[in-house]
């Protein structure tokens, strides 16, 4: 791993949870119970799908970065394999609370995306503290 996948799957994901945004657009604005469904804007399945749809978003955004950013300076970072591959398990979050929503299934996969991504997030800052230049001895 050394950041490429972590931009592909970012995009795909991004992509994915973009047309997830538009469908629930289509249910607050045009669905047949569009009003019942605005009306639990802060409560139930209404919130769960938008905490789905934003957290899809921000670590698919949070995989683009960290791979771009793994493609350019891999060779000066400590644990860019671990980092890569926390960021992809860490989409299980996203993942995890829409099939906890949709297949009620447990909320597992929501605590381990999010204790991956976190932890992916905290070693990159820790290993840019430590980033190694190998260019005459600059910062």
């Amino acid at each position: 791993m050394n950041g490429k996948y972590n931009i592909a799957i970012g995009f795909i994901t991004m992509g994915a949870f973009m047309l997830y945004g538009f469908l629930l657009i289509y249910l607050r604005d045009f669905a047949p119970n569009a009003e019942e469904w605005a009306n639990s804007y802060s409560n139930g399945k209404h919130f769960e799908a938008r905490l789905a749809h934003v957290h899809g978003n921000l670590f698919a955004f949070l995989n683009i970065v960290i791979g771009f950013l793994l493609l350019h300076f891999k060779e000066n970072l400590r644990y860019s394999k671990a980092i890569s591959w926390l960021a992809i398990i860490g989409l299980l979050m996203p993942l995890g609370i829409w099939t906890e929503l949709y297949l009620g299934l447990p909320p597992i996969f929501v605590l381990i995306g999010a204790l991956s991504m976190t932890a992916s997030v905290f070693i990159s800052g820790y290993s840019f503290f430590n980033f190694k230049s190998n260019v005459n001895n600059q910062n």
